[in-house]
């Protein structure tokens, strides 16, 4: 197969090279399934290029079964991550544990939790969008 310059669905690449096996998508296997476990696992999947002139702080409040305030920081392609509410938050995130970990998951949708107001945005979108960026599954 020759590349000519446009896109090629690794789908079709997989079926050509490999005819008889079956395809199938995974995940990278770092679902959390509590929210202690969900901040533990940030720096496993936090990718410092992606990151690369991002300066912001995140509070989040989580509530519901596991009820839990972290302060994730974001600064200089690095992660910290702490318990409680420490300093002033470009943006601070309150979302019912359960509901955040479905979300993570992609098992809910982020519109639909907060119409619900099961997760709840204090300061712009964009910087939740830049943090997603941070940790692509």
């Amino acid at each position: 197969m020759a590349f000519d310059g446009r896109f090629i669905c690794i789908y079709k690449h997989m079926r050509e090279w490999f005819p008889n096996k079956h395809i199938q998508r995974v995940s990278n296997g770092l679902r959390s399934r509590s929210i202690r476990n969900f901040l533990a696992r940030l720096p496993l999947v936090f990718q410092r290029g992606r990151a690369e002139g991002l300066d912001a702080v995140y509070h989040f409040m989580f509530t519901g079964d596991e009820q839990i305030e972290a302060t994730i920081v974001i600064r200089e392609k690095d992660l910290q991550i702490q318990e409680g509410h420490v300093g002033s938050a470009n943006i601070r995130v309150t979302a019912d544990s359960n509901t955040w970990l479905g979300f993570v998951a992609k098992e809910r949708s982020l519109l639909w939790a907060m119409l619900t107001r099961r997760i709840r945005l204090k300061g712009s979108p964009k910087w939740l969008v830049a943090f997603g960026k941070c940790f692509p599954s």
